[in-house]
């Protein structure tokens, strides 16, 4: 896994208002305030980024810019610039350069490739990407310097690896999705078949499902690359000179997969309620999906907990009072009451703060799991960059707002690096992961069949179901 830079308190100012004496480096074209970088050209900050052999920047600086830098400047623009200053203000090009000069740069430029390889793999995707890396690397590992070369090869060897595996992963995920829909496919051709096989006939102990779907939660964070965050806000800056293009970046899919895994699990629940026949069992499934969502919470899984929630609230569940009216109901209410959306999920962040302190002192990664609700991250993310402006009226780019998002992530990253402690059910992960999932109409028309509508309005709709799913093609 990628090494996480450690981000503290007194690398970013939390403010944005420019209410203290800043400083500027005219030389370097770099401003700061109370002693922290929060402004600079995109050129001076591409400089702030190249070691000497006098300077290596600082590793959250590193992550900080690598992290930003796309939303100004190709990844693959970027490390030609990089190689460019590297090459000809240290004049590697040169064939008469002093080998000393080269030795005791080489191992700072390996560092920050390094770094560049492990945090952002993804970017390596991109054949120019790899056509500098390797012109660079080459250079910095001519003549007697074996040490040097050894540590290019063993960087080269990692991102070679970091590759496979998500290129692997991305297959699995193919597969996994065929194979779900092999199987919706096959309920809907003989539609007036009972399904008989459920979750609770495989497993009905909450406390192995909720593992289960941790181990799901953790293994699909670990792919997802901190520049996706970014990703999505990358437009045409307005002081590119290249404006007659549209800016595209190479993509992965494991965060949109992630996503899909979350509408799943909710579609999932509702699932498994709405296809049982008989109220006693739907009263049964609900109050075992509220043991796991309890387990869950307990366990610092808040993104399968938000899910299963969310399944149980969606309208063709929700609406079924007889069931819900014999539900047990204390255990749901303390968790709904945890999950409240009202002043901005004032209880969840509350749980989560608590979750993340128990991790930072954890002996054990079964205290270290936090597993954030996802889409309320995304969202804090995405506000705090459209409500900071990228570029500062001088032109540079303002690289305060920058130190915050990296925090952020950052913290994600912590995060997403904990190996799940939980011994694996292949019978529950399959299931969990290829089961059929009605879409919301066969889940209407499922819960009217349960429960019959309760109005014209419903009424119509149940006619109107029956009709369209039902009718053969």
């Amino acid at each position: 896994m990628p090494q996480t830079p450690p981000f503290t308190e007194q690398l970013g100012p939390s403010g944005y208002q420019n209410s203290y004496q800043t400083t500027e480096d005219s030389r370097a074209g770099l401003c700061y305030q109370d002693n922290n970088l929060v402004s600079g050209s995109l050129e001076a900050l591409i400089q702030h980024l190249v070691p000497t052999v006098e300077y290596f920047p600082d590793r959250t600086y590193i992550f900080t810019f690598l992290l930003s830098s796309r939303l100004f400047i190709h990844p693959y623009e970027l490390m030609s610039r990089v190689c460019y200053l590297c090459m000809e203000q240290q004049r590697l090009s040169d064939a008469h350069t002093d080998e000393t000069q080269v030795r005791n740069l080489a191992p700072r430029m390996v560092q920050l490739l390094t770094e560049w390889t492990e945090t952002f793999p993804y970017d390596f995707k991109d054949e120019r990407m790899m056509c500098s890396l390797k012109q660079l690397t080459q250079r910095l590992a001519n003549g007697d310097q074996q040490v040097y070369r050894k540590a290019v090869v063993q960087m080269s060897q990692g991102l070679l690896r970091r590759l496979t595996v998500l290129s692997q992963y991305e297959e699995a995920l193919s597969k996994i999705n065929a194979t779900a829909a092999e199987q919706l496919t096959a309920v809907k051709v003989k539609p007036q078949v009972t399904i008989h096989k459920d979750l609770l006939s495989i497993c009905s102990d909450p406390f192995t499902v909720a593992q289960q779907l941790t181990h799901i939660e953790l293994e699909r964070l670990g792919y997802i690359g901190p520049e996706e965050f970014v990703q999505a806000f990358v437009q045409m800056d307005p002081l590119d000179n290249d404006t007659s293009c549209v800016r595209v970046h190479q993509r992965t899919n494991t965060l949109e997969a992630y996503v899909e895994w979350f509408n799943r699990l909710s579609y999932l629940v509702a699932t498994e309620i709405c296809m049982s026949v008989k109220k006693k069992q739907r009263v049964r499934v609900i109050e075992f999906f509220i043991d796991v969502a309890r387990e869950c919470f307990n366990i610092g899984n808040f993104n399968s907990l938000m899910a299963i929630i969310s399944g149980m609230n969606m309208s063709p569940v929700s609406r079924l009072k007889k069931t819900w009216s014999k539900v047990k109901m204390a255990k749901y209410d303390i968790l709904e009451h945890q999950m409240d959306p009202s002043n901005n999920f004032y209880n969840y962040r509350t749980a989560l703060k608590g979750a993340t302190q128990r991790s930072i002192t954890a002996n054990s990664n079964r205290e270290k799991i936090v597993i954030p609700f996802f889409s309320l991250l995304i969202k804090d993310i995405y506000f705090l960059n459209q409500g900071c402006v990228n570029r500062l009226q001088n032109g540079h780019v303002n690289f305060k707002k920058f130190w915050e998002l990296a925090k952020q992530v950052s913290e994600f990253m912590t995060w997403k690096k904990v190996e799940c402690p939980f011994e694996k059910d292949r019978r529950i992960l399959q299931y969990v992961l290829t089961a059929p999932v009605f879409t919301e109409d066969d889940l209407y028309l499922a819960s009217y069949d349960s429960e019959g509508p309760e109005n014209n309005m419903e009424k119509d709709r149940w006619r109107t179901l029956r009709s369209t799913l039902l009718t053969p093609a």
